[in-house]
């Protein structure tokens, strides 16, 4: 069989468990639960994807020596979710930021440490607690709670890490804000990080 051929159906063959996951969060979405209710159910979809091998393609898991990655694997038509997929090189991590939409975090490969933050009486940004998510783990927020205010790191030194990220809206066009300690806002939108999305319906084998 010629190879490249070869190669694009073992591609398709592969992302099978991510259409699976889209239409089973779409279907979810169809009886509009609330922000909590979304997270909770969504939780275990996200959990099996992650723990299907091998799935996600090279092209979106590809770490840049500057900064942090995120690739937009899928958005609803509606823009109702997307799905993105963090990588991280080694010490790579966010500055303190919001969301200001609910949020599935499902680590794939590596460790993750995440670190919590409230916003005091005097205005400034205090950490709450410090978590270390392993390959496998799942973690939700939804707005105004207090997972929802975080800073986001590889937890290695020296390998990259992969997360998979659910949001309620296409995150990539979001006006949202990052932080200085002090809680001064920097309004930002992300946009992404690639210009082509992975091919999830073409014919498999």
């Amino acid at each position: 069989m010629n190879t490249r051929i070869a190669e694009r159906k073992a591609a398709t063959t592969g992302l099978a468990p991510l259409r699976h996951f889209i239409r089973a969060f779409a279907a979810l979405l169809d009886e509009r639960l609330d922000d909590q209710a979304t997270v909770t159910r969504g939780a275990p979809l996200l959990a099996a994807l992650l723990a299907a091998p091998d799935w996600l393609p090279d092209a979106y898991a590809r770490t840049d020596p500057d900064r942090y990655q995120h690739y937009l694997l899928h958005c609803d038509s509606g823009e109702r979710f997307s799905i993105v997929s963090f990588v991280w090189g080694p010490g790579q991590s966010t500055p303190i930021h919001d969301h200001r939409l609910w949020g599935l975090v499902g680590v794939l490969r590596g460790a993750e440490q995440v670190e919590h933050f409230r916003r005091g009486t005097d205005g400034r940004l205090h950490p709450t607690s410090l978590q270390r998510l392993e390959a496998g783990r799942v973690d939700s927020f939804v707005p105004g709670d207090a997972g929802e205010l975080h800073r986001v790191a590889n937890a290695s030194a020296d390998t990259p890490a992969i997360s998979i990220h659910v949001y309620g809206g296409n995150i990539g066009r979001v006006e949202r804000a990052t932080y200085q300690p002090d809680g001064t806002p920097k309004p930002f939108v992300s946009g992404y990080s690639n210009d082509r999305l992975p091919n999830l319906w073409a014919p498999s084998a």
